[in-house]
């Protein structure tokens, strides 16, 4: 815990509307939007609810990071590298998709299953690491640690998806440098989070109302909230202003370079996005199947 508890700020604030995406999916964009096009190092942020039917079936990714993490329900991953497996509820999956991979997420439904909802972040890779082998960290949810701030009886507890809260740390290690955090308040419950000096970082409300900062307005649900970064603000005060308060707090060290982005491709140059257009049509540098591999899940 920072000795100085000076407390980041909102400086902007954008609502999420739910819009369609993939094959029938809804999702609340907010990073990624018109509204809020450059958060580096995020490029996009979708809180997802995809019905029966709907999914996203087989796409490339080249040069980004993308984190899945369910709040209810499950989703099916495949991958042309042999990879897959199901995240569960409440289970994350932390994909470098690297030099070249494709996949397909298709949630899973049933009779008396909860249609799957989750948040899903892409996170930019520094340039000198955009080429490297994919990978992959996942925590099914049991796996995943959790801080209480007060104590297990008290009003507040974070899953400590990756990074570290309240002498609590994640065994999940992001290339570049990427805390994130979901935390859930009752009402009244206040906290001081840590952030690293000079990250960027965002509040995104999943349920209930959150004020930031130690005055701050009440913020309610769907909203994302971009955190000031100034010199000498240690972390971020949060108090919850409803029970049952639910959001996730992300922040991430910025990177010094420009994003050209074509589609699921995430480099920063024209030359290199043409250079990824290429190999994927060749099938060469991380794609080589990609005229040969169909996914199993997203092909039913």
């Amino acid at each position: 815990m920072a000795l100085n508890m000076i407390s980041r700020s909102v400086v902007k604030k954008v609502l999420a509307v739910e819009t369609p995406e993939g094959a029938g999916a809804l999702v609340r964009r907010s990073i990624g939007s018109a509204s809020l096009r450059n958060l580096t190092p995020f490029l996009l942020l979708d809180h997802f609810h995809v019905s029966e039917g709907a999914g996203f079936p087989d796409h490339p990714h080249r040069g980004q990071a993308t984190v899945t993490y369910m709040l209810e329900g499950s989703s099916r991953h495949e991958d042309s590298a042999g990879h897959s497996g199901t995240i569960k509820t409440g289970g994350v999956q932390w994909m470098t998709a690297g030099k070249g991979i494709i996949h397909a997420e298709m949630p899973v439904h049933g009779k008396n299953v909860p249609e799957p909802r989750g948040m899903q972040l892409w996170v930019d890779l520094p340039k000198d690491l955009k080429m490297t082998e994919p990978t992959y960290q996942e925590l099914d949810p049991e796996d995943i640690p959790v801080a209480y701030p007060e104590g297990k009886d008290g009003n507040i507890s974070i899953k400590v998806i990756s990074g570290k809260s309240h002498g609590v740390e994640s065994p999940v290690r992001p290339l570049g440098g990427c805390w994130y955090f979901h935390m859930l308040m009752k009402n009244g419950a206040t906290m001081f989070q840590d952030i690293p000096a000079g990250w960027t970082a965002f509040i995104y409300i999943l349920k209930g109302a959150v004020s930031v900062g130690e005055s701050g307005p009440v913020n309610d649900a769907f909203h994302t909230l971009v955190l000031s970064n100034a010199d000498g603000e240690t972390g971020v005060r949060l108090t919850a202003a409803t029970d049952d308060t639910s959001f996730v707090l992300v922040a991430g060290a910025p990177l010094d370079q420009t994003v050209f982005q074509y589609g699921p491709f995430v480099m920063t140059n024209q030359e290199e996005i043409q250079k990824t257009l290429m190999d994927y049509r060749t099938g060469r540098n991380g794609f080589e199947k990609a005229h040969t591999w169909k996914s199993k899940i997203g092909n039913m």
